[in-house]
């Protein structure tokens, strides 16, 4: 009479690690059956029953519950020393690294059929090298460093807003998006269906443009916004009467704008000191307050979130006949926000911010110095 199985009990630490192995987007077919077998031994399934749901043998089911038994959650990993063993010599290896950060004499970079012609092995062996060393020839990452010489005190100066906002005061991230263009495709394409994607032509028609000026509310996600033609001070300081009109009249607002000129003309400057004058004298405060990012900074202006939505969501797969339809596109999609807002929350701290700007300084720095030496 064969032995009875001694039942499977699983700690609570171990049930969650199995739990976590099969839940994993990434995890490996060969990981994920594994974990199964052992939670369905532990839930009762007999040997049999788990390599019936589990599509395997029953003696592939024993050989790892018994793996298991003896060794734990280290018992369901590969030995070390079994699978393909390497082929390329360490001096090939680097050699294929190196040339991969040198681009080829006439061509801006390597591509893998060309490196695994150049130095003699198969294009998988070269893509398997590449990925495990995390070089991608074909991307290039698109950086600008700010040479504001006041960066450190206007960074603080902003980020300051969002990581503490001040009292009896609205901060509003505010920016005009100009040239918003009313294309209509040359062409009706097909709507989005079952089995198939949506089309649209690659050309189209241009019918002019519009600009939407808008003001971030930090706190509550609200949006005030005005569309115009153009995007001169005159249409600026028609918007700023506008939140002047529509925010309680005792609040500051504190306004987080780019350094665009239509910000800064005289004739906008003029009035301001005019409604901080007469807010003074009447809730003994500044009514408009202006903080600056630093210069090629507007990623600091969360505005800048709101309008990539607005360009993914409502324009960019549209098709106008005109700059009206355009703009009640645009303001069909504000009105549906409106019921709901969405408010972008600042979470990154500022000295992490500052470190990572100060590296890439050092690295920009450093290639500037290997470029003259050549």
């Amino acid at each position: 009479m064969a032995r009875p199985i001694q039942p499977l009990i699983l700690s609570a630490d171990q049930r969650r690690e199995l739990r976590s192995i099969v839940n994993r987007p990434k995890a490996s077919v060969r990981d994920v059956r594994r974990a199964w077998i052992i939670l369905n031994r532990t839930d009762g399934l007999s040997q049999q029953q788990t390599a019936a749901r589990n599509h395997l043998n029953r003696c592939v089911v024993a050989q790892w519950e018994k793996r298991f038994r003896q060794h734990g959650l280290a018992g369901l990993a590969d030995a070390k020393g079994r699978g393909r063993k390497e082929r390329l010599s360490p001096d090939l290896k680097a050699r294929i690294l190196t040339q991969a950060t040198q681009p080829p004499r006439g061509r801006r970079r390597w591509s893998v059929r060309s490196m695994a012609r150049a130095v003699g092995v198969s294009k998988a062996t070269v893509q398997r090298l590449w990925s495990a060393n995390d070089i991608k020839p074909h991307l290039t990452r698109v950086f600008k460093l700010s040479r504001d010489p006041r960066f450190e005190e206007k960074f603080w100066d902003v980020i300051g807003l969002y990581l503490n906002p001040p009292d009896k005061a609205l901060v509003l991230c505010c920016d005009e998006k100009s040239q918003c263009q009313a294309l209509e495709r040359t062409q009706p394409g097909l709507p989005l269906g079952v089995g198939h994607i949506r089309t649209q032509t690659h050309d189209y028609y241009r019918h002019g443009t519009v600009t939407l000026f808008a003001a971030l509310s930090y706190l509550d996600g609200k949006i005030f916004r005005q569309t115009a033609p153009r995007h001169r001070h005159q249409e600026w300081l028609r918007f700023l009467k506008q939140l002047h009109q529509e925010t309680p009249p005792d609040l500051t607002l504190h306004l987080i704008l780019d350094n665009y000129g239509t910000h800064k003309h005289p004739k906008v400057h003029a009035w301001l000191k005019v409604r901080n004058r007469q807010q003074l004298k009447a809730h003994g405060r500044d009514r408009f307050v202006l903080h600056f990012t630093p210069t090629s900074s507007s990623w600091m202006n969360l505005v800048e979130r709101f309008f990539r939505d607005l360009t993914e969501d409502a324009i960019r797969a549209g098709s106008f006949s005109g700059v009206p339809e355009l703009v009640t596109a645009i303001e069909d999609y504000l009105a549906e926000r409106d019921l709901n807002p969405k408010r972008y929350v600042w979470k990154a701290s500022g000295e992490a911010i500052l470190a990572k700007i100060h590296r890439a300084r050092a690295a920009q720095a450093t290639a500037i110095e290997s470029i003259d030496n050549v």
